[in-house]
């Protein structure tokens, strides 16, 4: 399978001045590397507010004025600049966007759906394309006319689904894109994710659900505290002994149908010196804390665990 997208040891902080003039970077996401192939369904899993959107962001070229961005970005073999970022975004590379938000409150949401139009010919196919696509998802022709405001949290999700999925991306990243839908719209959704992948077209799925990330990926990457620690083959996620983070284990084990076992701690907020799960992890070594593990290829899964360090080189 061709490459689609490539995301090379991507960091993300931003600078913020507190206290008059002391100025303080942020760091929220560190040495991230993650690719998208074509046919393929990515989904990045971690908890809410873990920064999982900036990756979106980063991607499309819409991060505020203070982030600080380093690494790299490559969409079809080629560097994606910011200048790139903004010729592809909305047409080959298209948002399902996590807040509503989005949606401009001085615009009717049709007119937002379907978007510019280099002549009244185009205007008629979307026109067409995205009452099909809206009334999917139950929003009938009374819709159109309204402007954001006038629609519940449910409908505007709806509507942003639906505005991504009115083009035809070969890249669709969709930003936590099941809350506040009703089931039928989740399964509609999922269904519409895995139809785009029959289509030779990628998608990075970024969510907090673990259940909505096991039915539609094929891989599943798991963000912690700013790192991706592994990245595994999704149907490896049905049993804790075929992953191999100890946190991903203790993830897996911690749900309803494992029988809720919990594990101590929390994710550390500020840069740590070594492993960022140090603190809580079951089988950490002496140079877990004060080292940063690397991602590495362990058996054709990504893993960044000193345990399979040690293995790999041997001792």
């Amino acid at each position: 399978m061709a490459k689609l997208l490539e995301v090379n040891n991507l960091s993300i902080s931003f600078t913020q001045y507190v206290q008059g003039l002391n100025r303080h970077d942020s760091k929220v996401i560190s040495d991230l590397t993650i690719d998208v192939n074509e046919n393929e369904i990515v989904a990045i899993l971690g908890s809410s507010g873990s920064g999982k959107s900036l990756l979106a962001h980063s991607i499309l070229g819409i991060l505020p004025y203070n982030a600080n961005v380093t690494g790299e970005i490559k969409y079809k073999d080629k560097i994606l600049d910011q200048s790139l970022k903004e010729e592809l975004r909305g047409e080959e590379i298209c948002l399902i966007p996590q807040s509503v938000n989005f949606l401009d409150p001085l615009m009717k949401v049709s007119k937002q759906a379907i978007g510019e139009c280099k002549d009244n010919k185009e205007y008629e196919e979307k026109k067409i394309r995205q009452r099909e696509v809206f009334s999917k998802y139950g929003l009938d022709e009374s819709v159109d006319d309204l402007y954001p405001f006038e629609l519940s949290g449910g409908m505007a999700r709806k509507v942003l689904l639906s505005t991504a999925l009115i083009g035809n991306p070969d890249l669709l990243i969709a930003d936590e894109p099941t809350p506040g839908l009703d089931k039928k719209s989740v399964e509609e959704t999922i269904l519409d994710i895995r139809n785009l992948k029959e289509l030779n077209k990628g998608v990075l799925l970024i969510t907090h659900e673990i259940n909505v990330a096991l039915e539609t990926a094929d891989r599943i990457a798991i963000f912690y505290s700013g790192y991706v620690i592994e990245i595994n083959n999704a149907e490896n996620f049905k049993n804790a002994e075929n992953v191999l983070h100890p946190y991903t284990k203790a993830l897996i084990e911690s749900l309803p149908e494992n029988g809720f076992k919990l594990t101590e701690g929390v994710q550390p907020l500020d840069e740590v010196a070594g492993c960022p799960y140090w603190e809580n992890c079951p089988v950490r070594l002496d140079k877990c804390e004060k080292n940063k593990p690397k991602l590495i290829n362990h058996n054709g899964i990504m893993i960044r665990c000193f345990n399979y360090e040690e293995v790999n080189d041997g001792t």
